[in-house]
């Protein structure tokens, strides 16, 4: 975009660093968050704060990072009300970054395009690689919509991620997305069960992960979790309950095209059952406490090392 202005909604884990590597990069960023201490961080960089959402109108893109669509839907109101009354400019773009439903995120772009007279367009572009990916700015964007509003958006997509994709029309990006969460959460929980069984069995967790790294099981999920996994680190980098909700979409959308998710479908019993154990504000890797919670007292040869075989 030749004007380097942007609005963004959304300064959690993931938004504030985003948003930090756009200013950093030559954007003049607003931005909106519920609490104030991040907004203040970002304007100690050079950012500015909107009071409110709608005061973004007239910014030609606007980014919204918020946990899901009815957060979207509540912050996006005054906004979408302000351009029925007074149409934004041609070539206005709103980017949903949040992981969300595919079908919610195409009905979200046909309202948008009603009320702003076809002036504003919707782009999906989900992201994958974590807190670490968003301060490093190595993050993998996955885009949907039109080509030309992605095109558009695409420079500033780039100063938060190396890896930005145009996968199709609106929707397409929060496919995506729903397919790597389907990888990230399932493969996850492999390895919380391979630890607690390994653990449980008298090996030690942290070099059967070592073995494991260096065949055809490693992985960068392997890399990244299984260290939490071992140590039972669950400090929060991103809430373990977002992943009953991702999981949730890949089935929505597996009804949809009639295809097979047996592992998806297992994947979201067991995020529910670790929402339902009131741990969903912890780490991803608390999967591993969900499991250990399900087994069965270990035995008490097994507990003094003796290894089941």
């Amino acid at each position: 975009m030749q004007d380097k202005w942007a609005g963004f909604v959304g300064l959690g884990l993931m938004g504030l660093p985003m948003a930090t590597n756009a200013l950093t990069k030559g954007w003049h960023i607003t931005a909106w968050n519920r609490s104030p201490g991040p907004l203040r961080e970002l304007q100690r960089l050079g950012g500015e704060a909107a009071a409110l959402i709608a005061d973004m109108r007239d910014l030609p893109v606007i980014i919204f990072m918020l946990p899901d669509f009815p957060d979207i839907e509540e912050a996006a109101a005054g906004l979408l009300e302000s351009w029925e009354w007074q149409p934004p400019a041609p070539g206005t773009v709103v980017v949903v970054m949040s992981s969300v439903s595919p079908t919610g995120v195409q009905d979200f772009g046909h309202r948008v395009a009603a009320v702003s007279s076809g002036h504003a367009r919707v782009v999906d572009a989900p992201v994958s690689g974590g807190t670490r990916g968003a301060a490093d700015g190595t993050l993998a964007i996955m885009a949907g919509g039109e080509e030309a509003a992605v095109r558009s958006v695409e420079p500033l997509l780039r100063c938060m991620g190396t890896t930005v994709r145009h996968l199709g029309p609106l929707g397409a990006g929060s496919l995506a997305k729903a397919c790597n969460q389907l990888v990230v959460g399932t493969t996850t929980a492999a390895l919380a069960e391979a630890a607690e069984l390994a653990e449980r069995s008298g090996l030690d967790p942290g070099a059967l992960f070592e073995v494991l790294s260096g065949g055809l099981a490693g992985s960068r999920v392997l890399d990244i979790v299984g260290p939490r996994l071992v140590s039972k680190d669950y400090t929060p980098t991103g809430p373990a309950k977002f992943m009953h909700k991702d999981l949730s979409f890949v089935v929505e959308a597996a009804r949809a095209a009639c295809s097979a998710v047996p592992m998806a479908t297992a994947g979201v019993e067991l995020y529910a059952e670790l929402k339902r154990q009131g741990l969903g504000d912890q780490d991803l890797a608390v999967v591993r406490q969900t499991i250990s919670r399900l087994s069965q007292p270990a035995p008490e040869a097994l507990a003094e090392g003796t290894v089941a075989l």
